[in-house]
């Protein structure tokens, strides 16, 4: 992997996790990926590793990073390396148009050892949140999105907008909203906010993980008029410390995981969907100080 040896120990890191968790990853496509962002982990970028319990994510284990440098959108490195392929769907061209409408301060990469290039995200400054009227203006961004204004406004949560990711093989969009009203935290807040959407009533185990969250966010797609998930996220550098049970997949994943600094921190998320509740968990490789969480 072009002799980087910050390359070298992520990949030995990512294929060691995968082994102790017994997915057998796509080793060209892992090499692939961590070669043509080899830049950001000469830098000493941090990596995060993240397992969930829905079925999506079942057989393969998802990986992030920071890019380097920050103003650099990944997507066409992507594109131009075949980590993923050109398409005609607005997903194609949503990014871009982030990036001219938007402050765009860093982006980030998702890929899994077995299915490879996932998503880009896209972070704006974090003293200077978006507006999400002007996000949902974009033409390439699911009309869902607008659709939802008024939710998104009587929540207190229309300029609030952190992040965006777009996940290109599903055709999903994330919004990552941070700075939210306490009663966004609250129970009744989340109740509302669950009924709105036309979510099930949340379980005892979303109301307390959100209570202590840092922030939310809400998946959306082209294909459905309305919100997919609503995900709550905390950060801890001890699970048990959380307020709920963690789901027994996520500690084998938390004890598979090799690190390479001190101060080891996990990001525990919990997803609201239609067909009801999953479990998430960040852990990282490394981390920097200052690195922004992601769930």
């Amino acid at each position: 992997m072009s002799g980087n040896s910050g390359t070298a120990d992520i990949y030995e890191a990512v294929i060691e996790t995968a082994r102790r968790m017994g997915v057998t990853p796509a080793r060209d496509t892992v090499r692939a990926i961590l070669s043509a962002y080899g830049d950001a982990f000469t830098h000493a970028m941090p990596l995060a590793l993240r397992s969930a319990t829905d079925a999506q994510h079942t057989g393969d284990l998802d990986c992030r990073f920071v890019t380097h440098p920050k103003n650099r959108n990944p997507y066409p490195l992507a594109l131009s390396k075949g980590l993923t392929p050109t398409t005609d769907h607005p997903v194609g061209a949503l990014l871009s148009s982030i990036e001219e409408r938007f402050p765009v301060d860093g982006y980030g990469i998702d890929f899994g050892v077995v299915n490879g290039f996932a998503k880009v995200y896209a972070g704006f400054p974090p003293d200077d949140l978006q507006k999400l009227p002007e996000l949902a203006a974009i033409p390439a961004m699911p009309r869902g999105l607008a659709d939802r204004a008024d939710f998104f406004r009587q929540h207190g949560l229309d300029d609030k907008v952190a992040f965006t990711a777009i996940d290109y093989p599903h055709r999903t969009v994330n919004v990552y909203f941070n700075d939210v009203p306490p009663a966004c935290r609250e129970a009744d807040g989340i109740r509302t906010m669950l009924h709105d959407l036309g979510l099930p009533e949340p379980s005892e185990h979303l109301l307390a993980l959100a209570g202590r969250s840092f922030g939310l966010y809400t998946t959306l797609d082209w294909e459905s008029p309305g919100i997919r998930r609503l995900c709550f996220g905390v950060t801890t550098t001890d699970l048990s410390s959380l307020p709920v049970p963690v789901d027994p997949r996520l500690e084998k994943f938390a004890q598979s995981v090799p690190y390479g600094g001190p101060g080891r921190k996990y990001v525990y998320g919990v997803a609201a969907t239609a067909t009801g509740e999953y479990h998430k968990l960040e852990t990282h490789y490394k981390w920097n100080p200052g690195t922004v969480a992601f769930i």
